[in-house]
């Protein structure tokens, strides 16, 4: 991947159910090959060989078992009773509230592309993380008639965050990355005779985190990009095409789509998503005293434990 927009490294911040469920996910369903037409293994059967020395899934099973089999367990537990108690009350997750959580945990990402490296550094899809989501969903609908945010707890939030809250001024951007000058040269040749930029992009960027997307990178904020690219950008006006900008991996030739200056939102403006951050919040704590509370009282007998 050769994109030149920077990210902080650490991932935003998912629930830790969430996360969990990611991780049992892992552990539990493993992908295993079928074996004379099914995916089930009698205890014993090989997983793997090793210069003709077998190792079965017994071995494998007994090794995941002891690296996180407390912990799936845990999670495991965490979901029969968050199950149970929906069952009780009448609780319900429907397809459309699934939806909804997965493009809430997607919009907490600065772009599609850092959503698909924090699946892929858990191992997983996106269909993988839909059928995890509706544990996390059920206890957000148990516990959401004890939440309550006020308008003045809203008004608190835009005043201490206002600084967050603001739009940086933002170009749109589409670019091509190429390694040498010469075939960067060459692309603003092709250009400038009447070649399409999304299909010299697909053709000949090597940014394979864009190139299938015609080169598009989206919006970019100051300070977000590498200095040399960032600097032409902002200095372009909207639907041109910049010459070869050198930059920390090659040559980028830039086509800006669009350009947003700064704003301030108003509290009116942000009043919904304050309230669903403040939300989140307060279920986020809730979510631990809860489940420890539904532990304490509930007969639970876990064996692994006991041994």
């Amino acid at each position: 991947m050769n994109t030149h927009i920077k990210t902080n490294g650490t991932w935003k911040w998912v629930s830790t159910l969430l996360l969990l469920s990611m991780i049992a996910y892992v552990l539990i369903y493993p992908p295993l090959k079928k074996v004379e037409g099914s995916t089930a293994m009698a205890a014993g059967t090989a997983v793997a060989k090793v210069n003709g020395v077998t190792i079965s899934s017994s071995q494998l099973y007994d090794a995941m078992l002891a690296t996180g089999g407390n912990q799936t367990l845990d999670t495991l537990i965490t979901e029969e009773l968050i199950n149970q108690e929906s069952q009780k009350s009448g609780i319900q997750v429907t397809d459309a509230d699934i939806q909804a959580e997965l493009t809430k945990v997607q919009s907490s990402y600065g772009s599609d592309t850092e959503f698909q490296q924090a699946l892929t550094s858990y191992g997983m899809t996106l269909d993988d993380l839909k059928k995890n989501m509706k544990t996390q969903v059920l206890l957000k609908k148990i516990l959401a008639p004890q939440v309550t945010i006020t308008d003045d707890d809203i008004k608190k939030y835009y005043d201490a965050n206002l600084e967050s809250l603001k739009t940086p001024e933002q170009v749109q951007v589409s670019h091509i990355a190429v390694a040498t000058k010469e075939e960067a040269d060459a692309l603003v040749a092709a250009l400038k005779a009447g070649g399409d930029f999304a299909a010299l992009a697909k053709e000949k960027s090597l940014d394979t985190a864009t190139k299938d997307k015609s080169g598009e990178l989206g919006y970019i904020a100051k300070g977000s990009a590498d200095a040399a690219f960032e600097t032409a950008a902002f200095a372009m006006k909207v639907g041109a095409t910049s010459d070869p900008i050198p930059t920390s991996t090659g040559y980028d030739i830039i086509k800006v789509t669009d350009h947003k200056m700064a704003a301030t939102p108003t509290l009116e403006e942000k009043k919904e998503s304050i309230k669903q951050i403040l939300t989140d919040e307060k279920l986020s704590t809730l979510a631990s005293s809860w489940l420890e509370e539904q532990k304490g009282k509930s007969t639970v007998e876990n064996y692994l434990t006991k041994k």
